[in-house]
């Protein structure tokens, strides 16, 4: 893009700013959120909830298992890269 289009375009700067700093809150949330050691953690901090009595069976299995499918879609995504 040519100068007279930077020009033109100088309104939109904030705009494009703000939707640069969401992309960027995104992909840092879903790194976090597919981080094999942060599922690791919620996993052991799940564990100790069920074991402090918490949570019940039911509650455990049922995040249990949204866990490691989450866990299992990070060891999917590191292996395609």
């Amino acid at each position: 893009m040519g100068l007279i289009g930077e020009v033109l375009l100088l309104p939109l700067a904030p705009v494009r700013g703000t939707g640069w700093v969401l992309r960027q809150l995104v992909a840092e949330a879903e790194r976090l959120h597919y981080d094999p050691t942060t599922i690791q953690r919620e996993l052991r901090e799940l564990s100790d909830q069920l074991d402090a009595g918490l949570i019940d069976e039911d509650e455990f299995d049922r995040r249990e298992d949204e866990l490691l499918d989450r866990l299992e879609a990070a060891r999917a995504a590191s292996e395609r890269r």
